[in-house]
Parts: structure tokens; sequence; C-alpha cells
């Protein structure tokens, strides 16, 4: 198996759109209006999901990540709704097997990143409630089309790390099997560090996502080699492929903030250790799939083999 490069939600020249609306705009329409619009808007983004999805393998990318949104206001307690509910449903649940059937013959992989409201580890119980109502919709999404992860960050430190985390394994432990069986945890670049997480992720088996741009500003004592390592013994203890995160800092490295993304990755920002491994690598820069194309190119040339 060769390392994957994954696409995250959006493309920046393909012909590939996904539409949105706002609680706002819907709450100004009646029931049956509101409806008839999510019925439009959720079609155009499962036709376009397809299409990303052969996009990307006629790129010669290997994965993709879904936006979160795709339905979007689903789990709104005011205007949110049922795929039954629209008048398109039975359409665009046929698009979405169809996207799934599509991935699976090509072996693009699939996986949701929930926003950044999506948090477990709160102490607010209704925060909570509203995070497991999100990933619900997603897993939800995820079993229609065949996709294998949910990432989720470990949120806030609250004043009280270890506190946190303990209330994180608790809501872990009793999620939905649907959520639980594909969830993941990530590293971030401000609360949480590889260190702090492999021994929840160990302790619930979950994998660990790598994200080595999030462990290079928020470093633990690991090295990149040994952080690749142990997240991927996550990852292999269940018979799974490793899923891993690449961006370049937008200043470089030696710029005021680190932290915001560039438009392109810089191959030397892709550790040497990564080429002989078999992993999924999410490439999560601004321009998309033209950063996607570049890297491979540049790989290409230094005679990488990466697809």
């Amino acid at each position: 198996m060769k390392m994957r490069l994954g696409l995250c939600c959006l493309f920046k020249d393909e012909p590939v759109r996904f539409r949105t609306t706002t609680a706002t705009v819907l709450a100004r329409l009646e029931r049956p209006a509101q409806l008839r619009k999510l019925s439009e808007i959720c079609r155009n983004n499962a036709e376009n999901l397809l299409l990303a999805v052969q996009t990307a393998q006629r790129l010669g990318i290997g994965a993709f990540r879904i936006m979160s949104p795709l339905f979007p206001r689903m789990t709104h307690p005011l205007v949110g709704y049922r795929l039954d509910q629209l008048v398109d449903g039975e359409t665009i649940a046929e698009l979405l097997a169809a996207t799934g059937s599509y991935a699976r013959h090509h072996n693009i992989r699939l996986s949701f990143h929930p926003d950044q409201f999506v948090v477990l580890s709160s102490p607010r119980p209704e925060v909570v409630a509203n995070s497991i109502r999100e990933l619900e919709y997603q897993a939800f999404l995820a079993e229609a089309v065949g996709a294998d992860v949910i990432n989720l960050h470990a949120g806030g430190v609250y004043g009280d790390k270890k506190s946190a985390l303990q209330r994180l394994r608790r809501v872990i432990d009793d999620l939905p099997q649907p959520v639980r069986s594909r969830l993941t945890l990530e590293n971030d670049d401000i609360s949480y560090s590889v260190s702090d997480l492999l021994p929840v992720c160990e302790n619930l088996s979950l994998p660990l996502v790598y994200d080595i741009h999030h462990h290079r500003c928020l470093p633990d004592g690991l090295s990149v080699e040994e952080a690749t390592r142990l997240a991927g013994e996550t990852w292999h203890r269940l018979g799974r492929e490793q899923y891993c995160h690449l961006s370049s800092p937008k200043a470089g490295w030696n710029g005021r903030d680190p932290k915001p993304h560039a438009d392109y990755i810089e191959p030397e920002d892709i550790p040497s250790s990564w080429f002989d491994r078999a992993m999924t690598v999410d490439i999560e820069a601004k321009a998309k799939e033209l950063a996607i194309l570049r890297l491979i190119s540049e790989i290409d040339t230094n005679k990488h083999d990466i697809t």
C-alpha cells in the first residue's frame, strides 16, 4: 500500500460547489418552504459530494474529508429535519449510497472532522448534549457513505486538564456505537499534545490522528518519528490504516505565529520517515487540490512514490 494524500472538504479550481444556509434564513420561512429549500440544498450537496469523490479519483487524490454541514442545520433545535422529510430524500439517499460505492471501488478513504463547537470535554452538559447530537448526525452520514473516521479535538482545558480528560473519557465511553466505532482524537496546537492524548486513546482503544504541524507548535518531548510510531500503533492495534495531518506555516517556522496554514506545503515539512509508511495524510492547505497536485509533482521529482 502507498501513502495516500487527502483533500479537505473543498476544491479551489475544480467545478465542485457545495451550498449552505443559516437558521436565520430558514426561520423566516414557513415549514413547507423550509423543507423545500433544504431538500434542494441537500440534493445539490449530495450530487456534488459524488462529483467531489470522482474528481479526487481523477486527480490521483486518495482520501477526501467531507464537510460537516453537508446537510446544513440538520440538528438545529428549531429548523432541523430528517432526510425522510425532504421531497428529494430518496434521491439524496441513493446519491450517498452511490458515493460510498464509488469510494470503495476506487479505494478513496472518506472522513469527517466536526467543527470546533463539538466539544465532549466541556463542563457544560448542554454543550456535550449538542455535541453528541452533531456527532450522531455525522455518524449517520458516515454510515451512508462508508466513512471510517470522525476526527475530534479534545477541547478546552477549563483550568484543569486532568478533570477535562476524565470528562472526555466518560462521555466517549457512553457514545452510541456508530459514533464510538469511528471516533478518533487529534492533538492540537494549544492544549493537548500527543503525550496528553496517547494514554486516553490507549485506555479507550481509540486511534490518534497525528497532526505534525500541531506537534511542532506544541512540542511535548517526543520526536516526530516517535510520535508517528506511537500514534500509528493506536491504529494498527485495531487493524486500521494510520491517519495523519500535514500543513505548513503561512509565515514560516521562524515567523511570529506558526499556527496559521499556508496555501501550499513545503516538501521539507514532510518527515522522511513517512515515505515508507502505509498511511493517509490529509493535506491542510489553503490552495486545496492545487497544493496536493504541486506536492505530488515535487515529491515525484525527488523519486518518492505518493498517491
